[in-house]
């Protein structure tokens, strides 16, 4: 404590002293004040575990399993044998509807069904040895969504939210647009035992179009900006008491958390939305328009574009309806026409803004297609777990590359296989995640994406 002098006044030099001490301490309050803030903030972006080749993810999911023969997988000898029996009496094989040819300056095999996709085929890494664990659609698209589909898991979403936060902290960084309602449900981007802070913010439904889809709560039609932090600041003092009386409980801090972030996006979240700046001329690219087909994925994917634009972490569109067991050809030719052009587009769009390199951008359903069909309706495909194909583009995959193969008819993945949990993990790498260091404690050991499994696919890397 500073002593006054024998006059009772404090002398310059203590003065100095307990100033500089009191300015000091006022700094290190400051410092620790904001390093608290920093870490009680589960979403502040965080360290990868190693240099990251990208930073955000967006994941064209094609629900219902597109057919690889009629994609990325050409097979000649499929055509050759077209009429002969399958694997069964019951059962023939049957060839492609379209024709295909070498594409870009890689000559990779792509398919006259998605001829806008085609042309980026020099960015396109196809994974045609992908295999998975079940045909049937719900668990296999809980198995894709969170490389479990037995117990309930959290999404891949969630997990890359968990291991690296977000960048912007006022608009979700994690974006499930138009999902389905049924297949695991809000279960394909939830976070079950992770803390529900992570969970993916769904933009609308599979059933509506994109531009009529709404955040629910978003905006208060009765008081101004003012008064609802007020109101809120009255809630959230009391969503806290009830925290602390049961810390275990991490559902009320993500409520807590949901209801800033809710406030936050009243201002940002509609302009990342709104597409009235956009030009005609990006418009018209991504197929948007009046009675095109192909307007409500269009939409999508140019929001997915502005969102990693804007820090969105993980974007998710969805398109249906690509299960045809019947009506394969008009089936396809439909799906393909609501996006093939937009995806094309979005690629070229992140290209052109220098945006595909820190952006990777995945394609594919949730299995694929077999080459044979029952007799009784030679025009469709049946479910295929054991081959089918995706594909990777941007984020530090080799473009105009194509790692692994089906069979010579394409029953099954024979060259390169990647499993799920595979590419997961090569996802996570690509973050700059350690998929075996990427653990949340929960009942008694730790769990990961992969659970005990899966491989970094190194030759898919640029």
């Amino acid at each position: 404590m500073t002593q006054p002098n024998s006059t009772g006044m404090l002398n310059r030099r203590a003065m100095l002293k307990s100033a500089t001490c009191g300015i000091g301490y006022l700094a290190f309050a400051g410092m620790t004040q904001q390093a608290a803030a920093t870490e009680s903030n589960p979403l502040a972006p965080k360290e990868p575990h190693h240099p990251a080749r990208a930073k955000h993810v967006i994941f064209c999911h094609m629900r219902g399993g597109p057919s690889h023969m009629e994609t990325f997988e050409h097979k000649p000898e499929l055509n050759k044998r077209s009429g002969q029996n399958g694997k069964s009496k019951n059962r023939q094989l049957t060839g492609t509807k379209w024709k295909w040819k070498q594409r870009g300056k890689s000559g990779l095999w792509v398919s006259d069904l998605i001829p806008h996709m085609a042309e980026q085929a020099d960015e396109i890494c196809v994974l045609s040895g992908m295999h998975t664990d079940i045909a049937n659609h719900t668990p296999a698209m809980l198995h894709l969504h969170t490389g479990n589909f037995v117990l309930a898991r959290p999404s891949m979403g969630a997990w890359i939210m968990y291991g690296l936060g977000t960048e912007n902290q006022n608009l979700p960084g994690f974006i499930s647009m138009c999902p389905p309602v049924i297949n695991g449900g809000a279960a394909n981007y939830g976070t079950a035992f992770l803390p529900a802070v992570y969970q993916g913010t769904a933009i609308g439904n599979i059933k509506v179009n994109v531009k009529d889809a709404k955040v629910g709560n978003i905006k208060n039609p009765r008081l101004d900006s003012q008064q609802q932090r007020r109101q809120l600041d009255l809630i959230q003092s009391l969503n806290h008491d009830y925290a602390q009386s049961d810390p275990e409980d991490t559902q009320i801090d993500g409520v807590i958390k949901s209801y800033e972030l809710a406030f936050r996006m009243q201002s940002e979240l509609p302009a990342v939305m709104d597409l009235s700046k956009e030009t005609e001329q990006t418009l018209e690219s991504y197929g948007i328009g009046d009675r095109k087909k192909s307007d409500s994925f269009g939409r999508q994917c140019l929001l997915a574009r502005r969102m990693v634009e804007s820090g969105v972490r993980h974007v998710e569109i969805c398109d249906e309806f690509w299960d045809q067991h019947s009506k394969l050809k008009s089936g396809h030719e439909a799906r393909a026409a609501a996006t093939d052009q937009p995806i094309g587009a979005l690629i070229a769009d992140l290209r052109q803004r220098g945006l595909l390199d820190d952006t990777l951008v995945l394609w594919g359903g949730e299995f694929g297609r077999t080459p044979d069909t029952t007799k009784k309706d030679l025009d469709g495909r049946d479910h295929n777990a054991n081959g089918y194909t995706m594909f990777m583009a941007g984020g530090g995959v080799k473009g105009g590359f194509k790692y692994g193969a089906t069979d010579e008819l394409g029953y099954e993945a024979v060259e390169g296989r990647v499993h799920l949990h595979d590419l997961h993990a090569t996802i996570l790498h690509i973050l700059g995640l350690d998929h075996t260091k990427l653990t949340y404690r929960y009942a008694g050991r730790d769990f990961r994406l992969t659970d005990v499994h899966g491989r970094v696919v190194e030759e898919v890397l640029a």
